[in-house]
């Protein structure tokens, strides 16, 4: 099959009129540990505007996370012209390593950083859990399937079914578009919609990049793959699934009859920067927390007693 390979400022706790952000100390924790600004939902609200915070931020990982990173840093930046916040992608596992490294100041990712990074290194990075998101399967509209249960899903991502007529629908192929190893939405939908089941190595695609990942879909009959829900909030191009008849919506993910779900972190070496502290305090801020559920990530203060239960379970 022909492969279509398309391609947050206030320092909300601010005292005075410091110029970079506040002591994040209230609001974060090691990396081993619940960062509790923001499962409050937002611990303070914020001005964006009157931090006047300066100099540069530069954060990467996650694509699950990063529209929501960079509609943050476009309202930031906006607030403080004397400051540059940069947001790439490139996965968790990137996020992860290079703000171990170093090279950027802000790893974002759907995993926890000792998933992804040796146990010593993983401890010098602190975690800020940011908002929570939701993991939705999506088919090409043609295949005609709204619902799969947890084993048909596991059987087609594992290339047990390897036809649509095996669940249901067409007599047609079914085609892989999945994410690479370092993906920290595969590693979420993996332990949550495939019981910690391998994917198979038969892939059509596989992409870190949503947007690709949703064409590929899109424009290929047969076509299954997996995005976060806010890549899927306004798209009628794609199908998304139910498991076990449960659709994949905020609603379901907070009382816990939706189990595909994570939280999103971002994480620091040590304390990080001002800056980048700023930053953060303002995603994790009141005044920053409307755009999280408008944008189809959730407030982790919303989630029920079931659905965290089901996680830590």
């Amino acid at each position: 099959m022909k492969r279509v390979i398309a391609s947050v400022c206030a320092a909300a706790l601010a005292l005075s009129m410091v110029a970079c952000g506040s002591d994040a100390s209230t609001s974060t924790s090691t990396s081993t540990s619940t960062s509790t600004g923001s499962e409050s939902g937002a611990s303070a609200s914020s001005d964006a505007a009157s931090a006047g915070v300066s100099g540069t931020v530069t954060a990467s990982g996650s694509s699950a996370l990063q529209p929501l990173a960079q509609d943050a840093a476009d309202k930031f930046n906006a607030a403080n012209p004397d400051c540059s916040v940069t947001v790439n992608g490139g996965g968790s596992g990137t996020g992860l390593q290079q703000v171990a490294d170093g090279t950027v100041d802000i790893g974002n990712s759907d995993v926890a950083a000792e998933d992804k990074l040796d146990a010593d290194v993983a401890a010098t990075l602190v975690d800020h859990r940011v908002c929570v998101v939701t993991m939705a399967a999506v088919v090409n509209k043609d295949v005609g399937i709204t619902s799969l249960t947890k084993d048909q899903l596991k059987g087609i991502f594992t290339a047990e079914i390897t036809n649509w007529s095996e669940v249901g629908g067409p007599d047609e192929d079914i085609i892989l578009v999945t994410r690479p190893s370092s993906s920290g939405t595969r590693a979420l939908f993996q332990q949550w919609a495939l019981d910690g089941e391998e994917e198979a190595s038969n892939a059509a695609l596989e992409t870190d990049d949503s947007g690709t990942l949703l064409q590929n879909v899109q424009q290929n009959a047969g076509a299954i793959g997996y995005v976060a829900l806010p890549y899927v909030m306004n798209n009628s191009d794609v199908q998304t699934v139910a498991i076990d008849g449960v659709e994949p919506t905020l609603e379901n993910t907070y009382n816990g009859t939706y189990p595909v779900w994570g939280y999103e972190h971002m994480y620091t070496n040590g304390e990080g920067s001002e800056a980048a502290q700023a930053f953060i305090n303002y995603v994790m801020s009141d005044e920053f927390a409307p755009e999280i559920e408008a944008m189809g990530y959730g407030v982790t203060a919303s989630m029920s007693e079931e659905a965290i239960a089901a996680h830590e379970g």
